[in-house]
């Protein structure tokens, strides 16, 4: 693949950024998203990770793609894909347990907006994630969308991906 660019929204906030795709460290995991593009849904606001925004999808790759390019503590503009188990999830202490069930799968592509994350959760300890792509472009006002999110809520807010 040659440089591939995505388009990340939220559409009630009317706020776009501009993101490469990290072909060269997480090849797999790229070329599952850019195959699985357009990808929507509704965005949650991370409880444990501080800076993050997320939306969750059935599993889309023909394989799960390995844990590539992982970290625990992403940067601004990291975007970052993981893959959990609804046993992992599916409890009322993360709020999905409407959409999430036992044995299944989901997956979870985040984006994060602002510095000092860890990726470590209480219930099963580090959760690494792969960083897929970075924001080029319009991270500061995406920033400040994801902020109001977290203040204000993310009902009825959408989280998208799309080629650009």
């Amino acid at each position: 693949m040659t440089d591939h660019f995505i388009e990340v929204s939220l559409a009630k906030r009317n706020v776009h950024c501009r993101a490469k795709l990290l072909v060269d460290r997480a090849p797999l995991t790229c070329a599952a998203i850019w195959n699985a593009l357009p990808l929507a849904g509704d965005v949650y606001h991370a409880k444990y990770a501080r800076n993050e925004i997320y939306a969750l999808f059935p599993p889309f790759a023909e394989t799960e793609p390995p844990l590539e390019n992982p970290t625990v503590t992403p940067i601004p503009g990291d975007l970052c894909y993981f893959a959990f188990a609804g046993t992992e999830l599916g409890t009322k202490a993360y709020g999905y347990d409407r959409e999430v069930r036992a044995g299944t799968t989901v997956v979870d592509l985040a984006l994060f907006y602002e510095r000092n994350n860890l990726l470590l959760n209480g219930d099963v300890g580090w959760v690494p994630g792969i960083v897929w792509g970075e924001v080029t472009e319009g991270l500061t006002e995406m920033a400040e969308a994801c902020n109001d999110l977290w203040r204000s809520g993310a009902a009825g807010e959408t989280l998208s991906f799309r080629r650009a």
